[in-house]
This record gives structure tokens, sequence and C-alpha cells, in this order.
């Protein structure tokens, strides 16, 4: 992409309205807009950022067997007085009427939706496990709706529903996603550590969080230094076996993790006391099991292998897509912007030709441009007459990995200049040694 014909709305000074850094760097960076009160419009950057991580999760998702769908964002009251949850979920669910005045919400979350589709089509245990996600857009009517996405009241969610004939086969169903989960954010970049968590509106009797460790959390955590440490890292999953996803659950959760609503001061006091931390933390995501409490209310049953009508057992489990984007921001910044991790990046590399209109350092940026296009990746050529002070510091600001500068200087030397975002160090190589680099 060249700049010149990117929409790229860049501000130069710091929004008065954004209290928190990635609120700040996003609206600074023009990657969102605010429509109104917690709800934003989601401009190319911040779009292409969002994708990269709704691919990411797609990708996840499928690999240990889970299957999409989408579902209505609009959904009629009459299910969620079925399950019960119209009346008490409380001022945060959006309520309206439609012009034949039937009660109508907008989607808060989906277990009352899944389980329905589930129900009229799902009839046998042979049918079984089964596990169903979407991506899709919610709305929680949050009373005070602040730090950009990472608290609004409209944003992009991944949540998935696992039905199974048995507990034990639902527990198997809530491990395999712990792990998915995991090395989903390792992907993004993210250390996201599982504590055991509420259930909160939804319920269910076992639950994690799992958190990204940041000054701006919303949520206090407590945990024992060591988890840190523990990685998925390149280990081969099978998703089928119930020994291996079983086994990555205990080596995950075996040491304190907990959010303040679980945290127990006696057990958090056995851990070594210099290895015991206090933090605040980001959720980005949440695994539920809850039994037959949504089933049962639904009459999502099955016929088991001796003919009798069984309500499945069910979880759910959630991440959020558009949260994600201030997160990795939050964990992943410096004094002069973003610096995006390569899984996420919304260009891969970005070129600043020093002398626009210049024959040599034109073609140059040119050859790096349909080089690295060559090569599978996206670059950012920013080929606008500014600045060079400019340039540079719109490359800080939105945070790529790689920086090539291209300049008469440089050029009559056979080099070019490739800097790292993350480290700040630069080297001098030939053309193409330095798209060798960036295609690592």
């Amino acid at each position: 992409m060249r700049l010149s014909r990117y929409f790229l709305p860049v501000l130069k000074e710091n929004p008065t309205e954004a209290q928190i850094v990635s609120h700040r760097l996003m609206l600074r960076a023009g990657m969102i807009k605010q429509a109104s009160a917690g709800i934003y419009s989601w401009l190319p950057l911040g779009f292409k950022v969002m994708r990269k991580i709704e691919d990411i999760v797609h990708q996840e998702q499928i690999r240990a067997g889970h299957i999409p769908m989408l579902m209505p964002t609009l959904q009629s009251a009459d299910l969620w007085r079925e399950s019960g949850r119209f009346d008490g979920y409380g001022e945060e669910m959006l309520r309206m009427k439609d012009r034949q005045g039937r009660d109508m919400l907008f989607s808060p979350t989906a277990e009352e939706m899944f389980t329905d589709v589930f129900r009229a089509h799902v009839n046998s245990y042979k049918d079984l496990p089964l596990t169903l996600y979407q991506v899709q857009w919610k709305f929680r009517d949050e009373i005070r709706p602040r730090f950009g996405v990472m608290r609004g009241r409209e944003f992009y969610m991944k949540d998935g529903y696992n039905f199974d004939m048995s507990k034990e086969d639902a527990l198997h169903a809530y491990n395999r996603h712990l792990v998915s989960y995991l090395r989903t954010y390792e992907r993004m970049g993210l250390q996201a550590i599982p504590m055991r968590a509420d259930s909160g509106p939804i319920g269910g009797d076992y639950t994690h969080e799992f958190l990204v460790l940041a000054d701006t959390g919303e949520s206090e955590v407590f945990y024992d230094s060591k988890v840190t440490d523990i990685q998925l890292g390149e280990r081969e999953i099978d998703y089928d076996s119930v020994d291996q996803c079983q086994s990555i659950l205990e080596e995950f959760t075996a040491l304190y993790a907990r959010t303040g609503e679980t945290h127990e001061a006696n057990q958090f006091g056995s851990i070594p006391k210099e290895r015991q931390r206090s933090a605040r933390g980001i959720e980005v995501g949440q695994i539920f099991y809850f039994g037959t409490l949504y089933s049962e209310k639904l009459g999502a049953l099955v016929t088991d292998d001796q003919g009798n009508k069984v309500p499945v057992h069910m979880g759910s489990h959630g991440i959020g897509v558009s949260r994600l984007v201030g997160a990795i921001i939050e964990a992943s910044h410096d004094d002069k912007g973003i610096i995006w991790p390569e899984g996420v990046t919304p260009f891969h590399c970005g070129i600043v030709n020093l002398k626009q209109g210049d024959d040599d350092t034109d073609a140059a940026c040119e050859a790096l441009y349909s080089g690295l296009t060559a090569l599978g990746l996206e670059p950012l050529y920013d080929d606008r007459k500014e600045r060079a002070g400019g340039k540079f510091a719109t490359m800080d600001l939105i945070g790529l990995p790689w920086r090539i500068t291209v300049g008469p200087r440089g050029l009559k030397n056979g080099v070019v200049e490739v800097t790292s975002r993350r480290s700040g160090e630069s080297e001098e190589l030939p053309i193409e040694q330095a798209l060798t680099r960036i295609a690592g």
C-alpha cells in the first residue's frame, strides 16, 4: 500500500479524552474514531489489525476442531424468557420493540441462540461431541464506558459453545479451549495467564479468565511469579487427546493465579514471599463449563445409547477480538507509539523515501516495494512529499515491526537502512539483503 493513497488520519496531539495508552495511541494513529459513548468507527488501520486478530482466532479454533457459523445480533426476547435471563440480565442488555410490538434485544451473549439451533437439529448422541462458534458484534450498555475499545459498549467477540454427552466430555472440551486459547494469544505476541475467576451472569461451575498483565488493567490479580515462565511454544497438540489437554491445563493452572473475586489470602500466603505478585490485568478471554444449566431450561435433549432423552452438557468460551487490539498496545508500546508484534501487524514493513521525486531513491523504493510484495509481505510505502522527521514520526507512531529508509547518501554506497521498531537497532544493507532480513 502506498501511503499517498491510504486513509491514515494521524493526530499530532494527544486527545484530551483518552485516559490510557491504548486509547490515546489508537486515536492518534488513526485507527478508530468515536461515534458515541463506548461506540467506535474502525478506520482502515484499526480494522486491518482487528482482522489479523480475527484470522488467528479462526485458524486456532478450526485447528481445535471447532466449527464457525454466524448468529444475528438482534434476537427475540422469547428465547431469553425461556432461559429466565430476559428480566434477570440487568440494564446492560439493550432491549427494544420492533414495529409489531415484539420484544427484541441486541445480543450481549449467545447461549440461548446456539442452544436453540442445537435443539432444532441435533437429536442423537451419535452427533456429539459438537462445538460451534462465531465472531460477531455484541452490545452491553455499560453504565460508564471508558478506556476506548477496552471497555466499550459495542465490541467484536468470538463466542463458542460446546455440546457433549457427559461431564467428562464437556470438561475435555473445556481443556481443549484453554489450550487453543493459549496458542491463540502466543501467536499474537501476548502472554495471557489463565486465572480462576467468577462466572458472573453466565453462570457455571468452572471458569478461567485469561489476563494480560498491564498497569491499566481493570482487574486486580494475584499470582505466583513462576507462572510467567510457562510457554506453550511450538509443541505439537493433539486436541483429541484427553490426557495431553488435561496435562497442559494442569501445567498452566497448578501455580497460584487468581482474580480479586476468587483470591484466597491464606493460599496466596503459602507461596514463597519472593514469588508473590499482585498487579492489574486486562481480561482478553474467558471459558466456562456450566453443565446442563441451559440445556435443561431450553430443552436441548438428545437420545442416549439406551434410548433415553437426556440434556447435553455445555460450556461457553469467549475471546474479546476488538478488546485485544487495545490489550496488545497496552502490552507493547513506548513513548513514540505502538510496537506491533509480527503476528498482528497491519503491515510488515514501512518504506521511507527521504527524497521523493529523485530518480534513484524512487527506483530503489519501487524495487523494495515489489520485492517485499513478491515475498508475500505487505509493505507500507511512504511516498508522500513530506519532511523526513514527519515520516519517521508517523512510522514510529503506527508501530510497524520494520522500517527501511532509502536516501541518496546510502544509495551512493549501495545500501539502505533497516531499523527494528522493537529494539531500535539499525543496520545498512544492500537491497537484496534488506529483503531477506525483513522476510526472516
